[in-house]
Parts: structure tokens; C-alpha cells; sequence
């Protein structure tokens, strides 16, 4: 059957300057461009070949993406960039530097907001500099749907179409998608594909740039999961 790659995307500046991300458009660091390239290569190494990609309209993510399928000598096949891959929405904290964050509201707070299921961030109001409400990217989306703050299970719920409307039928479809995106989108997706259970999701991370490979079975069962390094 099928494979699904899953690249979480390369270190972004916030990653290296240690702020929250979520849906501020951020790029790529030096590191985190090798990184992506570094996945490519360890994609090409062995012998993955895809039919569809899939991206966030975020900068870092799509990047990754295209860093590494240039590496693998697959950057002309089809790709989809959607609102629905984005990184969770970390509400107020967008901007906020963690560690400083950490020391006003206590580590155990902080701790809950990034990893818990079903606990919201503090909301973001509409006239912060970094709302996405005026982006726009998102100028054809329901104003509804435009977050002001997520946790990971509403960031698997917006996610879930998109796994059922298109990447699920490829994959059953025997097509190899791979998927540039973000340690939570990628987390809520693990989340379902891995059927891991809301407290245990807490404990699962994505490193910045490394592949993790799924195999299949014909009814979407997992099979074998890896992790790809040198």
C-alpha cells in the first residue's frame, strides 16, 4: 500500500529566537534551511517517490516542502497549500518569547497551553498586529473560521476534512503523498492516524525536519512507522 511522509517544517526564526509561532508568517533559519534540505536528501536516500504533496500557506512550511522535494529530484509533482495545515493558533502568545512567558505565568500554565488536548491559549483580538483576520491569504475564507486562539483538538477538527476529502482518498488510491507542515497540525494528524489517545498526545514531539514514514494497510491501518536520520 501506499506510504505517507510527514516533514514537520525546518527551524524557523522564532524556533531560534524561542517565540511562539502559530499563524505569523515566520521563515526559515539558516539551520532550518539545511534542515530541509537534509530531508531531502534522506528522502531521495531511500528511494521515496511521491504523487502529491501537501502545504501550509505558511512560509516555513511551504519552503520545507519545496527545499526538500528539490533534493530528492521531485519538486514537479502536484501540491495543494491550505489554511487547513497551518500551525495551531497560540491566541495572545503569538510573539511572546517562551521563556519569559514561562516565568509570568509559571511552567506548569505554560506547559498545559502548549501540550495540552482540549485547553485553549488566552484569545487574540481582532486588532493585534498579529491576526490573521485581514491577511490575505485568507480573503476567501469564512471570517468564522479565521481563529483567534487553538487548541490541538479544534486544530485536528480543521484539519480532519482535508485528511478525509483529499489525502485519505490518494492514499487508498495507492498514491505516496508526503506532507510539509507544522509540529501540531502534524500532531493532531499522528493523533488520528496512530489513534493515540488525548492524554499520551501530550507526549509525542515532531523534530524540525525529519521525515517520519508511515506504511498502510487497505483500510488505512498503520503498519510500520519510521523516522528517517543519517
Amino acid at each position: 500500500m501506499a506510504k505517507l511522509v510527514l516533514i514537520r517544517h525546518g527551524q524557523s526564526q522564532w524556533n531560534l529566537s524561542n517565540q511562539f509561532t502559530g499563524w505569523v508568517d515566520v521563515d526559515l533559519s539558516d539551520k532550518g534551511v539545511e534542515e530541509a534540505k537534509r530531508a531531502g536528501k534522506l528522502l531521495k536516500e531511500h528511494g521515496l517517490e511521491f504523487d502529491y504533496a501537501f502545504t501550509s500557506v505558511l512560509t516555513r512550511a511551504i519552503k520545507t516542502l519545496h527545499f526538500a522535494l528539490e533534493e530528492s529530484d521531485q519538486l514537479w509533482i502536484p501540491e495543494t497549500k491550505t489554511w487547513r495545515l497551518n500551525e495551531r493558533h497560540y491566541g495572545k502568545l503569538q510573539g511572546l518569547n517562551k521563556k519569559e512567558t514561562a516565568e509570568q505565568y509559571g511552567d506548569e500554565q505554560v506547559h498545559i497551553w502548549r501540550r495540552s488536548y482540549d485547553t485553549l491559549p488566552p484569545l487574540l483580538p481582532d486588532d493585534s498586529p498579529y491576526s490573521a483576520k485581514k491577511d490575505r491569504r485568507y480573503a476567501d475564507l469564512d471570517p468564522n473560521l479565521i481563529p483567534a486562539g487553538e487548541n490541538l483538538k479544534v486544530t485536528l477538527e480543521r484539519v480532519m476534512p482535508l485528511w478525509e476529502d483529499q489525502i485519505a482518498p490518494k492514499l487508498l488510491d495507492n498514491k505516496n503523498v508526503i506532507i510539509a507542515a507544522h509540529g501540531n497540525s502534524l500532531r493532531a494528524l499522528s493523533k488520528y492516524i496512530e489513534r493515540i489517545s488525548d492524554d499520551d498526545i501530550m507526549d509525542l514531539e515532531m523534530k524540525t525536519g525529519e521525515p517520519v514514514v508511515y506504511d498502510f494497510d487497505d483500510k488505512l491501518k498503520v503498519t510500520n512507522k519510521t523516522k528517517l536520520d543519517d
